[in-house]
């Protein structure tokens, strides 16, 4: 028990070191068919060849990892030879083309993998062993029924080796030599059956015990081959393939590390629209009861006269640049926009840069800024020249903010 629990644990080793590189396999991935045929004749008593019978066959498999595979298979052996010594209880020849059908469960180990390790793609040439296990019949008729019983229903085990040639380029078929042992397990139970004897006598001097097991005198040998395709998974491909990307417990804590990061991100703009949104329900407010609010009587002194007023229209530029854009485009508008509402006023256009790079550059920068929103107010807004001062006035920190310091400045005054 020891011995089968340490190998149990070394074959989970294995498929748990595997898993940690393989991509997941789905229930639909890795399922494959296999038609096989060959001989099937007794283990023992009997020539081989000569008694040899005909058996076919049809497997369904799923490979669960590189190493480990399940499936079912059925199983009918052709009665071509007759099989009649004691102790041998497969039968004779009879008039039934169909005499034994067997079906049942296997699972197979891929010892070219377990032992050598999977290289992400079948071998052109792989050992498997195989055990399976499942419901066996047998096919009475005539003679036969007269020594060997009615049709009965018995259990089989089996254990053998798959010797798989894989081919084409995406592995899509394996041909396979497919030899193993079957047992009828309840071979010994069947003798007094057939004589109608009491259990637990004892036939040409052995015990029969009524009770299931191996006996060479019950087992028959398989010769087969087979032929297999590997249907496609949803990777595209017919075998288990690496993952694409092995993730090592670094990568896993920054990918936690990012995703809290973005948690955090999401708690505090969160708050900003909560903040948002009461600023928002207070404006409204305000808004309804300026609505309600009787208009305020404007005392014309407290203003500046017509003839003093001025405005003041900034106008950014991206860096290293004297092109306005789209963005831009209204500030300039509105300095259009007012200096043709107002047919006496000007405009004086002072272009900045700011204090980074080479001094040559920035003043070259500053009265281009200064031309670029002049030539605008001229070229399409169609102001006269006559109205309009642009001087480039070099560098300049007067916003904290840097890049606000990339500006023309549009003084508009109002003169008599």
């Amino acid at each position: 028990m020891k011995k089968i629990i340490l190998t149990l644990a070394l074959l989970m080793g294995v498929f748990a070191a595997q898993a940690q590189s393989l991509e997941q396999n789905k229930f639909f991935d890795n399922w494959s068919v296999t038609l096989k045929g060959g001989a099937i004749m007794p283990f023992q008593g009997y020539a081989f060849w000569p008694s040899a019978r005909g058996i076919f066959g049809l497997e369904i498999k799923k490979q669960l990892t590189p190493v480990f595979g399940l499936g079912a298979e059925g199983e009918a052996t052709i009665n071509t030879t007759s099989w009649e010594k004691e102790p041998n209880y497969w039968g004779p020849k009879s008039p039934n083309i169909i005499d034994h059908t067997m079906a049942g469960l296997f699972g197979t180990v891929n010892l070219s993998n377990l032992f050598g390790g999977y290289k992400g793609k079948p071998r052109v040439f792989e050992l498997e062993g195989v055990i399976g296990a499942g419901w066996l019949h047998a096919f009475h008729r005539n003679e036969s029924a007269n020594f060997y019983g009615n049709d009965y229903n018995s259990w089989y085990t089996k254990a053998g080796a798959n010797l798989n040639f894989n081919f084409g380029e995406s592995r899509a078929w394996t041909f396979s030599l497919k030899p193993a042992v079957v047992w009828d397990m309840n071979g010994d139970i069947m003798i007094p059956y057939r004589y109608n004897l009491p259990a637990r006598l004892t036939w040409e001097g052995e015990p029969r015990n009524g009770k299931s097991q191996m006996n060479a005198n019950h087992a028959a040998v398989e010769l087969e081959a087979g032929i297999t395709y590997h249907f496609k998974g949803s990777n595209g491909e017919r075998y288990i393939t690496f993952c694409p990307y092995k993730y090592s417990q670094d990568d896993i804590d920054a990918l936690n590390g990012q995703i809290n990061g973005l948690r955090g991100q999401l708690n505090g703009l969160q708050g900003d629209l909560d903040a948002a949104n009461a600023r928002n329900a207070q404006l409204q407010r305000d808004l309804d009861a300026a609505r309600k609010a009787k208009p305020e009587t404007i005392d014309k002194t407290k203003y500046v006269e017509r003839d003093a007023m001025y405005m003041n229209v900034l106008v950014h530029f991206k860096v290293n640049k004297t092109n306005i854009t789209p963005d831009q485009q209204p500030n300039v508008e509105r300095v259009a926009m007012y200096l043709k509402n107002n047919p006496t006023a000007t405009v004086d256009i002072k272009g900045y840069a700011s204090v980074e790079g080479p001094q040559d550059n920035n003043i070259r920068l500053a009265n281009g800024r200064a031309e670029a929103v002049k030539n605008m107010l001229i070229n399409k807004y169609k102001i006269d020249a006559s109205r309009i001062n642009a001087q480039g006035c070099g560098t300049t920190d007067m916003f904290q903010e840097l890049s606000w310091n990339r500006v023309s400045i549009c003084e508009l005054s109002v003169k008599k």
